[in-house]
C-alpha cells in the first residue's frame, strides 16, 4: 500500500508541473480570451488515461504499479477539473457567453472522444 501511495504521488507531481508549464505556454501563444492550455490538457490527459487503462487492461504491458503512476497520479495530476470551472466561471463573469458555451462543449466532447481514442489505440496497438 505505501508503494502504491509513492506512486500516486511522485506521478501526481510530474503531472501538474507538465500540466502547469505547458499551460502557460500554450497560453502565451495567443491573446484570445479563451482557456485553450488547459482545454488541450485536459484533452491530452484523457487521451493518455485511455491509452494507458487499454495497454493495462487489454494487452497487460503495465503493472499495477505503473497503471497507478499513470492513471491516478500522473493522469491526476496533469488534468484539472478545477481550473476546468474556474475558467468557465471567469469566462461567464466576464461577458463571454459564447466562449463558455464553446469552452464547455469542446471540453466535454474532445475530453470523451480522447479517452476514446486512448481506449481504442491502446487496445488495438
Amino acid at each position: 500500500m505505501i508503494k502504491s501511495f509513492f506512486f500516486i504521488f511522485i506521478g501526481g507531481g510530474l503531472g501538474s508541473v507538465l500540466r502547469f508549464s505547458l499551460g502557460k505556454w500554450i497560453s502565451s501563444l495567443h491573446t484570445y480570451y479563451f482557456p485553450f492550455g488547459t482545454l488541450i490538457v485536459n484533452i491530452l490527459a484523457c487521451f493518455i488515461l485511455g491509452l494507458v487503462i487499454g495497454l493495462a487492461d487489454h494487452k497487460q504491458l503495465f503493472s499495477p504499479d505503473t497503471r497507478l503512476f499513470w492513471t491516478v497520479g500522473f493522469c491526476g495530476g496533469f488534468s484539472t477539473f478545477s481550473t476546468f470551472s474556474n475558467e468557465t466561471l471567469d469566462l461567464l463573469q466576464g461577458g463571454f457567453t459564447l466562449n463558455t458555451f464553446f469552452y464547455v462543449t469542446l471540453s466535454l466532447l474532445l475530453c470523451l472522444a480522447a479517452t476514446f481514442g486512448g481506449l481504442y489505440a491502446g487496445e488495438h496497438i
